[in-house]
């Protein structure tokens, strides 16, 4: 690794050293050559092509689909004193002239873009007479239609290997399964490019995943118990679940806002600005929100509603612990929602190929719901990576008990069998359970043998045991005909008695609703009283500068000052996130509040 980009890392950004296989990429960058680069959400991608920016002459043009995105990108480059700038629908002329200059006097380092804007011949016409030093296509992902968030302008972005040879390109995500990935080399033309590719693993993060049985009571007690006073995202799966939802948390004396594409910009940019500004603060949001958010002492992210893909889940619980610190990703699910998602893909105007690509991702993240095995495994597979139990989810902390099902299983299956595989689970548990209505007599189906054989267990432990069954691969939906259940190839060996089936208790197991601790760091009072000092200088120190509490210092920047308590200037240097510029700006008066309190 060259001494260039080791100083620039400790001296601009205040880190000690590179992660993974950061150090490999910047040389890569830097040296002129392109990348696909993979690394987790938090797992410093930034780093990846702002340091070969600095390194080389000309100014980095990244390419990124959010405002809140770029925003937020550019505020943390100024507060570590690189001239950097953003170019967008909200910048005024003038602002968009002056940047000109400024790139064509070589003082401008890096220049944020949306796709849109970029593919325009005006701006390209722009970049022809510009020395451009590299192009980083973040959320690359977005060029796929097997990913999430496709954007069909990323699929645009090839023009630049074509236009600008001669100029490195890198693209960067978070996400992306084998597919996604053959999408990216193939439409920004990176096909001869290597790939660095990082474990996906957040070892951070606690996974807790429970059936949802009054979901907002569920909810509430989570954040309560485990959560107070943190920062969290609660995400909901329609607009009314959002409000009644942020309503439900504030009735119960909780700091919570609501967010979604339904409400004015004015109210939504209101709420994401407090939710990037203050400090204890939940926001309760649907998808729309989230892309754009760097805040990285988000300590916990709620699903109240199953997501539609492991990407989306796992991109969205990635926006809890970006610091490294521990955190939770919490997820409450159940049938309805499973049917709900279905129904939607079914109605889509997607291809018939399209739906299929959605019904196989959705189906799999029903999987790590039900699964009895390590959450994480599940997750980290998904996306081709193998891993021994993590240690830190429900199911290795709590494992769940288990009891030989086959019995009832086979009365299911045998009852979906016996109704012609053409009826919802609601109405196959009505025949097992005997309810001799209207629409069982109109089919004659009391006449079934199968009619009745399940009435010792009521309707919600049924819906247990379909919901198993359906996450062990043995039914699945049709979505064609109202969400029929249908038997799989795996479900013959079952019926004839060739195979066991094991079965989580179906009556829930308040043993597995516990979650681990989000914080071990034991403090002193004296220690407490500095942090508590410096969160409340951070705050005011961001409201004076306008910007995020988190630009002008990080949570793991205020624990380091607490537990090395530097006394002089060069002591910073030693502070993680500390670079140059936040040291000559900032460092004399973070020491007055660390002697204030040394004293006391």
């Amino acid at each position: 690794m060259s001494a260039t980009a080791q100083r620039i890392l400790q001296d601009t950004f205040g880190y000690p050293a590179f992660r993974g296989r950061q150090a490999e990429i910047v040389e890569t960058v830097a040296q002129g050559g392109s990348a696909l680069v993979l690394m987790p959400t938090g797992g410093g991608k930034s780093l990846c092509y702002q340091i070969p920016a600095l390194m080389r002459e000309g100014v980095a043009v990244v390419v990124s689909p959010l405002i809140a995105l770029m925003d937020d990108q550019v505020a943390n480059l100024r507060a570590a004193g690189v001239h950097a700038a953003a170019v967008h629908s909200g910048t005024p002329p003038e602002t968009v002239r002056r940047l000109a200059d400024d790139i064509h006097a070589g003082s401008l380092k890096l220049l944020y873009v949306a796709p849109e804007r970029l593919v325009t011949e005006r701006f390209l016409r722009f970049l022809d007479n510009t020395a451009v030093s590299l192009f980083a296509i973040d959320e690359a992902h977005c060029v796929s239609q097997w990913g999430h968030d496709f954007r069909p302008e990323y699929q645009q972005l090839g023009i630049l290997a074509e236009r600008y040879p001669n100029v490195p390109r890198i693209a960067l995500t978070a996400t992306a399964d084998a597919e996604t990935r053959a999408d990216m080399k193939h439409y920004l033309k990176l096909a001869d490019a290597p790939e660095f590719i990082s474990s996906f693993d957040r070892p951070n993060i606690y996974y807790q995943v429970m059936e949802k049985n009054n979901g907002k009571k569920q909810l509430l007690d989570f954040i309560q118990k485990q959560m107070h006073g943190q920062n969290g995202i609660v995400y909901c799966l329609s607009r009314k679940s959002v409000e009644d939802t942020a309503a439900f948390l504030c009735e119960n004396g909780l700091n919570a806002v609501p967010y979604h594409a339904g409400m004015s910009l004015e109210t939504r940019q209101h709420h994401q600005h407090r939710f990037t500004h203050e400090d204890n603060i939940i926001i309760v949001a649907t998808v729309a929100f989230g892309m754009g958010i760097d805040k990285p002492d988000v300590r916990f992210v709620a699903h109240l509603d199953m997501p539609q893909s492991i990407e989306h889940f796992y991109q969205e619980s990635g926006r809890a612990g970006r610091d490294g610190l521990p955190a939770v990703s919490w997820l409450c699910y159940g049938m309805n929602t499973l049917v709900l998602l279905k129904e939607r893909i079914a109605e889509s105007q997607a291809s018939d190929f399209q739906k299929q690509i959605e019904l196989q991702k959705l189906n799999a993240m029903f999987d790590v719901c039900e699964t009895a095995a390590c959450r994480r495994q599940l997750l980290l597979r998904h996306f081709g990576e193998e891993s021994a139990p993590c240690g830190n989810c429900d199911n290795c902390l709590h494992p769940p008990e288990r009891f030989d099902g086959t019995e009832l299983v086979q009365k299911l299956l045998s009852c979906v069998y016996r109704v012609g595989q053409c009826f919802a689970a609601g109405y196959v548990i009505d025949v097992l359970r005997g309810k001799d209505g209207d629409w069982v007599r109109q089919n004659r189906h009391e006449q079934l043998s199968t009619f009745g054989i399940g009435s010792t267990l009521s309707d919600k432990d049924w819906r247990n045991v379909v919901r198993q069954c359906i996450g062990l691969g043995l039914l699945t939906n049709d979505i064609h005909r109202h969400q029929a259940l249908i038997l799989t190839e795996a479900a013959l060996p079952v019926l004839r008695g060739e195979e066991t089936v094991l079965l989580r208790p179906l009556k829930r197991d308040k043993a597995a609703t516990r979650v681990a601790k989000t914080d071990n760091w034991l403090r002193t009072e004296r220690e407490e009283r500095l942090w508590q000092a410096l969160r409340q200088w951070r705050l005011a120190k961001a409201k004076a500068d306008e910007v995020p509490a988190y630009v002008i210092c990080g949570d793991k920047t205020l624990r380091d000052i607490v537990e090395k308590q530097p006394a002089h200037l060069a002591d910073l240097r030693d502070v993680y996130g500390l670079g140059e510029a936040k040291i000559e700006k900032l460092g004399g008066e973070i020491l007055r509040v660390v002697a204030e309190h040394r004293a006391d």
